[in-house]
């Protein structure tokens, strides 16, 4: 038995993980991304830029749900 805590036990544990350190990071975005980030894009009257990795569709993401208010409770 080993004294490091079992990851499935927390399965939100990482899910706050800087986009900047994703091992994935660096890929192309995913299709869900790309389609959330049209509409947010579309929302705030902003360039879509579909050429974003995983990681820096994460953060426009981020920076475009607080200019629309979305994401937010």
């Amino acid at each position: 038995m080993t004294d490091q805590a079992n990851p499935k036990d927390h399965p939100t544990g990482n899910a706050e993980k800087n986009p900047d350190d994703w091992t994935t990071g660096d890929e192309a975005m995913t299709g869900a991304q790309a389609s959330y980030l049209k509409t947010l894009s579309e929302e705030a009257h902003e360039e879509f830029d579909d050429t974003l990795t995983k990681a820096d569709a994460s953060k426009r993401i981020d920076e475009l749900q607080s200019k629309t208010g979305r994401g937010t409770n």
